[in-house]
């Protein structure tokens, strides 16, 4: 039976860790605030809890980090000195480029830090809204890099089969960072901008599915998704500028009324949207 130590139990982390104890792993939850240790270990969500991560690291095969990205640095530099040599450290942060690389630099040569992105968030924040069925069916992306083991990459991939994900697939850094811009990145800056075009509260009498839907992200964690924003920046405002210019075009075929322009768009987003249907 491995050890896996869940540091930071928010929604990611604390469905991580109710799902790998229902998996039958022993799981520690390791978070800053105690409210939270307390909640995770009264609900059996972990089987030991701790504000201090020092004393429990040791007895961890495995290491999972659920932390904000430009955390992540400062705590391996504090910690990583209390982990066992050969400790597989499993980081889901929603950016790569500019923050795992860095991270690798600075590692313990005896241990392992392979990046995952389990592409399965929630807008909600904290531990109460943790659900472990969000991995069911979910996407999971492996990013290694060249100093990762293959059997670290094959655990991983095994245990994200565990965790009732669907699809695993393997990019490199590059390549995530570009995926994320757009399918991640880009959405939640639409919602947004969406949210804030105008002040819309009173149309909540009125509203169907079709605006809670292009919304639903809009409920977003303002601290996190800043540091994911601009630790992906050129890529994201190249999203972003791609976007605006295809908004453009349809409201240029709109002012010129060329239906069957409009209508072939259409026809479309039609047959591209249906290849994400479940």
């Amino acid at each position: 039976m491995k050890t896996i130590g869940i540091v930071g139990l928010g929604v990611m982390g604390a469905s991580f860790a109710q799902r790998a104890k229902a998996l039958g792993y022993r799981v520690l939850g390791i978070d800053l605030d105690p409210d939270t240790i307390e909640y995770a270990v009264m609900r059996g969500m972990v089987d030991k809890g701790s504000t201090d991560a020092s004393i429990l690291l040791d007895q961890c095969d495995i290491v999972l980090l659920a932390l904000y990205p430009r955390q992540m640095q400062k705590w391996l530099l504090r910690y990583q000195h209390d982990m066992n040599p050969g400790t597989l450290i499993l980081e889901i942060s929603g950016v790569k480029s500019n923050v795992t690389q860095p991270a690798q630099a600075l590692l313990r040569d005896d241990l392992e830090l392979l990046s995952i992105h389990p592409m399965c968030g929630r807008e909600s924040r904290g531990i109460e809204f943790a659900d472990p069925a969000i991995f069911d069916q979910a996407n999971f992306i492996i990013i290694p890099q060249p100093s990762n083991s293959t059997n670290a990459i094959v655990f991983t991939s095994a245990f994200a089969k565990e965790l009732g994900c669907k699809n695993v697939s393997v990019l490199s850094v590059e390549e995530h960072d570009r995926m994320i811009g757009f399918l991640s990145q880009l959405t939640h800056v639409i919602a947004v901008a969406l949210m804030n075009t105008h002040e819309n509260s009173h149309l909540v009498e009125y509203t169907g599915d079709s605006f809670r839907d292009l919304t639903r992200i809009a409920k977003i964690n303002e601290d996190m998704w800043t540091e994911l924003f601009l630790l992906n920046k050129d890529i994201l405002l190249d999203e972003i500028d791609q976007f605006a210019a295809s908004v453009q075009q349809f409201r240029d075929l709109l002012v010129r009324e060329d239906v069957d322009a409009m209508k072939s768009a259409m026809v479309q987003s039609t047959a591209r949207r249906k290849k994400f249907d479940r």
